[in-house]
């Protein structure tokens, strides 16, 4: 049926108020778990034992190895290595350092003695205990490390960290004393072995010299060069490119002036070529053309001053069409000539070269030989002042490579355990774990919480909202303070419905416990007072409870009229609230469980309908029995109860889809047993009228009610609202 199709809840976003409400519901997980976290931290803080630390600095610097393989360092420093302090940290660690350090203060007995009831341990076993007082950290940005070292007893934490600094540079001084030896013995070896390279070297000299009858060495003389002259080739090779690049600018320059015509190389050529004969006759030539413009103004073309300066003026063109033709011829001259040295100064240059190799290649292989002659006792030169400086380093070692440069002094005061910081962080740890908890619970609690889960998940308006702890206003009369939610709840259902013959109601809920017959009883308590005339229907016919709040017998009610034993007149009872009548259940036969739905039943809320203005009706669970579901059938609006936090939205869903399912008028939800200290929302929604009113005089309060009260309930309604 498309009524059991519900549409999808829209997204709920969390405001600020939210939240402080589920702490507030959950304070009391949240005291509780912090309490305990706070209680346990502060038991383990104390019960921890007490820690002195000692704190030694060294400085470390890195090795440089030479080319040969375990030489001593050299004086540079070496570029920074991102792995050196990690792996100086392994070393520190290790069996090589720590065994020193064990053996050197007898751990292995001592430690058993302190520890172990007297039972010497084993070097492994110390070796980790020392290891877990250990603590190695680098200073930032220097070559520092730090070496921390934990102890109940001050003083052995002190030497400790000693120790161990000075295990470590007896390490690192060993290790350097094992290569420089090494590397020593692989010097003096190479050594013998260049001594014999050079007597071989200097016998092949002494042949080469015979054989090429060399009585001259030129190779002793100095500046002798056995190749070609460097210094004289790069002079004419110096030349050559000048030459060039003077010869390439001239000619390139030369075809331009010559693809210009006669009119663009009078005024090109000027600025190309410093020649005065040619500015002359060009400006001769400008003062020519300057007066024959000014003649041809006064006199007519074939005058006779006219004609003698046109004579000029042609005269002065060809001898300037000369002038250009000549200084033309001029630069052609100039690139021919350049053209010739350039070509003579490469020939010079290749006849040199070849001069110079003719002579210097017959005595090559001799100077060849003076040279790596050379080579081999610079070498020798060189390995015999490694081998000194290697038997010098031998002799005092390098003790920079690891310098302490702060000695660990004893604690005065136990850095473990921290109380005050193990405390405050308990204290934050439980506060925030009691938070968790109470948004975990709250996360897994599916029931309603607030108007806004109600609506959006059922699709439906919220009638009412019912503090906590309310009583039974047939007991507590009609100035209780617990009335206003009540008439509240009547007035939007009186809002609700569509025409106002509805009027019989039945009052459902999903599960027991929700407070339905109590909304039951309070609502038609509050309809009463208004001047209707009301009835309560005790339709529970399983579980009937009513007729022991109205201190009523049970004898006679609902099942008597349903089984046709007695009509309505003998069964309704009167009750201490005036125009308020009640009908018990009565006892139900076992052979009778499906009656409500009977056409006995349909006839008795018609005939009841005519007797009152309002019929309520208190059903069971519409989830325990069909019962519930054939009242809401058979009446004219239906009301479901659902308890604040009681039970799953699932089922309560489910309950209101059964409501649809067999075709009730269900008109609204009401809210029940909501507890307005711990939530402002609710409060704002039904105690702000209780503040307000019941603060005030009774006399005020009946001043104000006066012109409002009339004898009917529905005009009622109306004229205060």
């Amino acid at each position: 049926m498309d009524s059991l199709k519900t549409s999808a809840a829209p997204e709920a976003k969390l405001h600020f108020l939210d939240y402080w409400r589920v702490i507030r519901i959950r304070k009391a997980i949240i005291i509780t778990v912090f309490l305990i976290t706070a209680i346990i931290a502060t038991a383990v803080t104390f019960i921890l034992p007490e820690s002195y630390a000692s704190t030694c600095k060294i400085k470390v610097e890195n090795e440089i190895n030479d080319n040969a393989g375990g030489s001593a360092p050299t004086a540079a420093q070496s570029s920074y290595d991102p792995y050196f302090i990690q792996t100086t940290f392994e070393i520190m660690n290790s069996s090589l350092v720590l065994s020193n350090v064990i053996s050197s203060l007898n751990l292995n007995v001592e430690w058993g003695k302190k520890y172990f009831n007297g039972e010497t341990l084993k070097t492994s076993e110390t070796l980790e205990i020392l290891k877990t007082r250990m603590a190695l950290a680098p200073v930032r940005n220097t070559k520092l490390i730090s070496i921390t070292v934990y102890s109940d007893d001050a003083k052995e934490a002190a030497l400790l960290a000693n120790t161990i600094a000075d295990a470590y540079r007896n390490y690192r001084l060993d290790t350097r004393k094992q290569l420089t030896a090494k590397g020593l013995e692989v010097f003096e070896n190479q050594y013998l072995a260049e001594s014999n390279n050079i007597q071989a070297a200097q016998q092949d000299i002494e042949n080469l010299r015979s054989n090429l009858s060399i009585t001259v060495d030129q190779a002793d003389q100095p500046g002798f060069t056995p190749t070609l002259n460097t210094e004289m080739l790069q002079r004419y090779h110096d030349q050559m490119i000048e030459g060039e690049r003077a010869y390439k600018e001239l000619a390139v320059q030369l075809e331009q002036l010559k693809s210009f015509d006669k009119t663009r190389l009078r005024d090109v050529l000027p600025n190309v070529v410093n020649d005065a004969a040619l500015g002359d006759l060009l400006g001769k030539l400008h003062e020519a053309q300057q007066r024959i413009s000014t003649l041809k103004i006064d006199y007519a073309p074939d005058n006779l001053n006219v004609t003698r300066v046109q004579t000029l003026i042609d005269t002065l063109n060809q001898q300037i069409d000369d002038r250009i033709t000549g200084i033309l011829a001029s630069l052609e001259s100039q690139v021919s000539s350049k053209k010739a040295s350039l070509d003579a100064l490469k020939q010079s240059v290749e006849e040199a070269k070849a001069k110079d190799m003719e002579e210097s290649s017959k005595n090559q292989p001799y100077y060849d030989a003076k040279r790596n002659l050379e080579q081999l006792r610079d070498l020798h030169k060189l390995l015999y002042s490694k081998i000194e400086a290697e038997r010098l380093e031998q002799e005092i070692p390098k003790t920079q490579m690891v310098q302490v440069t702060d000695r660990a002094e004893p604690g005065k005061s136990p850095v473990k355990p921290n109380k005050t910081v193990n405390i405050v962080l308990g204290l934050v740890f439980g506060l925030i774990m009691g938070v968790g908890l109470a948004f975990f619970i709250e996360y897994l609690d599916t029931s309603v919480k607030t108007i806004d889960d109600v609506e959006r998940t059922f699709q439906a308006p919220v009638l009412g909202v019912i503090p906590q702890n309310i009583g039974y206003l047939v007991d507590e009369g009609t100035e209780s303070k617990h009335a206003e939610a009540y008439r509240v709840l009547r007035t939007n259902l009186l809002f609700s419905r569509k025409e106002e013959t509805l009027n019989t109601i039945v009052v459902v809920s999903a599960g027991a416990g929700e407070g339905k017959s109590t909304t039951t009883i309070n609502l038609a308590t509050v309809f009463a007072q208004a001047g209707n005339r009301v009835l309560i229907v005790d339709s529970d016919l399983r579980r009937p409870t009513l007729h022991k709040l109205f201190k009523v017998t049970n004898n006679l009610g609902l099942t008597n009229y349903l089984l046709k034993q007695n009509s309505v007149a003998e069964i309704v009872q009167t009750t201490q609230v005036p125009n308020l009548d009640f009908m018990a259940s009565g006892k139900l036969p076992n052979s009778s469980m499906g009656i409500l739905g009977s056409a006995q039943m349909k006839q008795m809320i018609a005939e009841l309908k005519q007797r009152y203005d309002y019929i309520f009706f208190d059903s069971p669970p519409i989830l325990g029995v069909s019962d519930a579901s054939i009242l809401a059938s058979e009446v004219d609006l239906v009301m479901q109860v659902i308890q604040y936090r009681r039970y799953p939205q699932p089922m309560t869903i489910r309950a209101k889809q059964m409501i649809e399912k067999v075709g009730g008028n269900f008109v609204g939800i009401v809210l029940n047993n909501i507890n307005m200290s711990q939530d402002e929302g609710y409060y704002y929604y039904s105690g702000y009228y209780h503040d307000y009113y019941y603060s005030r005089n009774p006399a005020e309060q009946e001043a104000e009610t006066k012109p409002t009260l009339v004898a009917s309930g529905d005009t009622e309604i109306k004229q205060k609202y």
